[in-house]
């Protein structure tokens, strides 16, 4: 495996970081500031909409000054947004610490293209390893990111500040890294030649499974993230009990992924996905049993498993929907469908989880982890519907 593609890990790996401690702390700092608790969440959804901002726009400046440039002005965004929601703090302003979350998520969502350079910086028979290895990353981040919203949250006398410091501090060590880092120019990565219509690659089969796959596993699992954190909180936990839950969650969502790309290849695409969203709804049936702190840890742990047999399988399946000289609007329509929704649920977690709870907020989300498997299912019926029959 090339060695741009274990940085590249190395800086999914603070990016993964980064976003942990922004999970632990961004709905505790909404409920302490924001004016009502249906706005508890709702810096975390700016940074998601920051995010959503950030993919096409991204994905086409990548294509133009390549990838080294275009995460590296990712890494300046969020410095920029750390620096916002540091002021934000200090003036107890959560209009501008919405502002903050929302420029870090623009940052974000330049890094979210990091999996996409691996497949580019490894042969073609490497692919699935290298976007697990990259995806990988998140293991170190799984101790790190939880340990770090521990030890900094109160090292400044104004709350959570110090949470924000150990952010940027992430944000400059990645800016060295991919400093570091060789990756090919957008001449030799997005080809030459004449592209297709986005309008026609959209509509393929492929794309809309690979697309519809990775939007559920994502926003299903963000939607039940984001809410755990309050949910936790209401039923009187810990702050510590809290960042400990979302490692193991994040745990499991990161450590298989050095051995999906293996899974994917040996069971194929079609049962990696439907093992994840069985893995989803998993996570929604351990969350009706009132089992204390043990149940978060079990229905957060298969919530992770079900994210990663979602979307990694369906990152693979989507490079192979595009050419390379379709490569920036393809990814472009991809990360902007995905997160999108992401960022939806994110809004839409601080209002439901207040009002439905935890038990019937997961119930709901046993039908759209359903979404995919019927989906697959239509797409087999019509393609042997579809197989000419030989009578003799």
């Amino acid at each position: 495996m090339p060695l741009t593609v274990t940085l590249l890990s190395l800086c999914q790996a603070l990016l993964v970081s980064g976003n942990i401690l922004l999970i632990a702390v961004s709905p505790l700092i909404g409920s302490n500031l924001a004016p009502n608790a249906a706005w508890s969440t709702a810096p975390v959804a700016t940074q998601w909409l920051g995010l959503m901002c950030a993919t096409i726009p991204a994905s086409l400046i990548m294509g133009r000054l390549g990838r080294k440039r275009g995460f590296m002005l990712g890494n300046l965004m969020g410095l920029i947004g750390v620096a916002v929601a540091a002021q934000a703090l200090i003036d107890e302003r959560f209009f501008l610490f919405m502002l903050g979350t929302w420029l870090i998520g623009i940052g974000i969502g330049f890094g979210q293209l990091y999996r996409f350079a691996a497949v580019e910086a490894a042969p073609l028979a490497l692919r699935d390893r290298a976007i697990g290895l990259v995806m990988g990353g998140g293991v170190l981040a799984a101790f790190f990111g939880p340990w770090l919203a521990r030890v900094s949250r109160e090292l400044a006398e104004t709350p959570f500040l110090g949470s924000f410091l150990g952010l940027g501090v992430l944000y400059l060590v990645a800016l060295v890294i991919l400093s570091l880092t060789r990756l090919p120019p957008p001449d030799v990565t997005h080809g030459e030649g004449q592209p297709r219509p986005l309008g026609e690659i959209m509509r393929q089969p492929l794309f809309i499974v690979a697309v519809v796959s990775a939007l559920i596993g994502y926003g299903v699992m963000n939607l039940a993230m984001t809410a755990t954190p309050l949910a936790m909180a209401s039923a009187g936990f810990h702050f510590d009990h809290v960042a400990t839950t979302i490692q193991w969650h994040v745990l499991a969502m990161f450590l298989p992924s050095f051995v999906t790309g293996h899974l994917t290849a040996r069971f194929g695409t079609t049962r990696m996905i439907v093992t994840g969203c069985a893995l989803l709804m998993g996570c929604a049936v351990v969350a009706q049993l009132e089992a204390g702190i043990t149940g978060f840890y079990v229905a957060l742990i298969l919530l992770g498993l079900g994210w990663n047999f979602t979307f990694l399988p369906a990152t693979g399946l989507l490079t192979e929907s595009y050419r390379p000289i379709e490569k920036a609007r393809t990814q472009a329509a991809n990360e902007f469908l995905v997160f999108s929704t992401v960022a939806l649920t994110a809004w839409l977690a601080g209002p439901l989880v207040s009002t439905l709870g935890w038990s019937l907020l997961n119930a709901l989300l046993i039908p759209l982890s359903l979404v995919p498997i019927a989906l697959l299912t239509w797409q087999r019926l019509v393609r042997r519907g579809q197989r000419p029959h030989i009578s003799g």
